[in-house]
């Protein structure tokens, strides 16, 4: 039983969004984890936004150019992320996936 493991996975189920911010292997462990989830509908989608779209670039293109490509992924997961270069458009995101999905976050 892996406590951390059941302790991330909470946190991850009742996320109303995710912003990620530049980071290293735990931070693409935790938003691989997030889209696999969201994919598989072992949870609820929630936004996922990659904050700084040059920091981000090169690994949303190779998702798209080899992932999409070899169809280990469907090109219509590509929506479940989306890179921003300021809080504003990222907020916007969210507010717009909400108000799409005619829900309101809990915050």
């Amino acid at each position: 039983f892996d406590y951390f493991f059941v302790r991330k996975l909470m946190f991850i189920k009742y996320a109303q969004g995710f912003v990620v911010l530049p980071g290293g292997f735990g931070t693409m462990d935790e938003l691989f984890e997030a889209l696999t989830l969201i994919q598989t509908k072992k949870i609820a989608k929630f936004p996922i936004v990659l904050a700084g779209r040059e920091y981000w670039a090169g690994l949303f293109e190779w998702i798209k150019k080899t992932l999409v490509t070899e169809k280990t992924v469907d090109e219509k997961d590509l929506n479940l992320i989306f890179l921003a270069d300021d809080a504003e458009q990222a907020v916007n995101h969210i507010n717009e996936f909400y108000s799409r999905y005619l829900l309101k976050p809990n915050f």
